[in-house]
């Protein structure tokens, strides 16, 4: 599996879902929708688990991925990641990253 970095430095090909679903683990993906219902609170399908990670073409992205700022934002400006913005380090970032 090749190195996939997502717009905020986050090493998407590290992230369980990712790896999970790329190697179609249904498994792997229903302890993680059950262990996410625990944690939160709400109902969590297998659905909402599968990640082709947040760069990808595909419609499947976990959870907050699919809903992230930095993503939409690094999208919008057309750049690879939030180390190519001229507003490096903002505050979506430093949020996210708990700085």
């Amino acid at each position: 599996m090749s190195k996939m970095i997502a717009p905020c430095g986050i090493r998407c090909d590290e992230c369980p879902a990712y790896i999970a679903t790329q190697a179609n683990d249904k498994e792997a993906l229903t302890k993680m929708a059950a262990d996410a219902a625990k944690q939160f609170g709400v109902e969590v399908s297998i659905e909402q688990v599968y990640c082709d990670g947040c760069l990808a073409k595909s419609d499947r992205k976990c959870g907050y991925c699919s809903e992230c700022e930095i993503r939409a934002c690094v999208l919008e400006r057309n750049i690879a990641n939030c180390a190519e913005c001229n507003e490096y380090a903002c505050d979506k970032l430093n949020e996210f990253l708990v700085i």
